[in-house]
């Protein structure tokens, strides 16, 4: 065996995304114990800011020591028990895991699907809730990674909240990239990850929850199913006023990576985070928009961060990726489930939303697709981004 040493790539997909250089510095510092009193310091420091990047007052918000998935499953794991019924809204490949969860807790999904590409309907979502009194979960993904749809999280949680129901939301596209109000809303536990649009490598998993479910899980019948993602254990090592006790061996550089990486996100400030996401989308929207080419999701419902392109008719989706990543070192995603085949996920997520890389993926795109003979427009692609980002 040899080092390896990976092709630098410039990251466009679904995540994870360009991992800022502070954080690739950060993640070499010199390790440390995990029980450490200046690491232990550091962990009120990461709780504090993820707390302001959720905007939420809860005690209970920490990253879980695994990637996005481990926070969606601490989130079931810790407050469905068999039995118990939990309606699902799904619009794409996540709200489909979320069921997986429920039903491997023991738990009775009730499902709410819109199709792939459009927003959750609020109407069904009401009607599901009065035809099951006996919900006590309601759960619905904001920034459905596989489509580029953004849920009304607000109106969504207002709704579930009438009928009595505790809300959990999947927000692992959605921290730092667009408005994400865990309090205002009255989300009860929500989950994140650290390589979409905080510019972290994958691996770590912000969650949060509300009193509401700390005391629901606190009252269960039956031991959580998982030892690991126990939040009643958990609450040992992230809580304590400066003393923890051992849980896990925490991945110590991880968390040097993400307690940059807020400090990042704070230097830029939340709503300029938000605005930059938003007028990247923009400049995107353009230069596809000018090359003849359309987005799926309508602009009302269309997270800015990840967008997902129609394929042109005649197109080898999969040879352009090629392309793009053979020759460019430019990755971007395909389509997953119902719309493998039909659209590629373009992510400006992060570091990676910037006006340099949408230029380059905009040139890397057109000359794969001129190379496919498709039917596009040219050479506007670029004037039309630059008319915008200048605006």
């Amino acid at each position: 065996m040899k080092s390896f040493h990976p092709t630098p790539r410039t990251l466009m997909g679904p995540g994870p995304s360009d991992v800022h250089p502070r954080v690739t510095a950060a993640l070499a510092r010199p390790t440390i114990g995990h029980l450490d009193p200046e690491f232990v310091g550091m962990m009120d420091e990461i709780k504090g800011a993820l707390r302001r990047a959720f905007r939420t007052e809860n005690e209970m918000t920490f990253p879980v020591s695994a990637p996005g998935s481990s926070g969606m499953e601490l989130c079931f794991v810790n407050l469905v028990e068999p039995g118990e019924k939990v309606v699902i809204c799904q619009n794409g490949a996540f709200g489909g895991r979320m069921k997986e969860n429920v039903e491997r807790c023991g738990g009775v999904p009730i499902m709410v699907e819109s199709p792939w590409g459009e927003r959750i309907d609020p109407e069904g979502a009401e009607q599901a809730l009065i035809d099951h009194p006996d919900a006590t979960l309601f759960a619905f993904v904001h920034a459905e990674t596989s489509t580029g749809v953004k849920a009304d999280a607000e109106r969504l949680s207002a709704r579930a909240r009438a009928h009595g129901c505790l809300v959990i939301m999947d927000t692992v596209t959605g921290l730092g990239g667009i408005p994400v109000e865990i309090d205002k809303w009255e989300i009860d536990a929500a989950y994140s990850g650290t390589q979409k649009c905080l510019s972290c490598p994958p691996g770590l998993s912000p969650v949060t929850l509300s009193d509401r479910a700390v005391e629901k899980i606190t009252s269960r019948a039956r031991k959580v199913q998982s030892w690991f993602l126990d939040v009643s254990l958990l609450t040992t090592y992230w809580s304590g006023n400066g003393q923890r006790t051992y849980h896990h061996t925490a991945p110590v550089n991880a968390l040097y990576g993400l307690h940059e990486a807020l400090v990042l996100l704070e230097e830029e400030g939340l709503e300029k985070a938000w605005a930059r996401h938003a007028k990247m989308h923009e400049v995107f929207k353009a230069g596809i928009e000018a090359m003849g080419l359309e987005l799926l999701v309508s602009e009302e419902d269309r997270l800015p961060q990840l967008n997902a392109v129609q394929i042109p008719a005649g197109v080898d989706e999969l040879e352009v990726r090629k392309t793009l990543l053979n020759r460019f070192n430019l990755e971007i995603g395909a389509g997953l489930g119902s719309l493998a085949g039909q659209v590629w996920r373009i992510g400006l997520m992060g570091h990676s939303a910037t006006y340099e890389n949408i230029v380059l993926c905009l040139t890397a795109l057109e000359q794969a697709l001129i190379e496919q003979q498709a039917n596009i427009n040219h050479g506007q692609a670029l004037a039309a981004a630059h008319a915008v980002f200048c605006r």
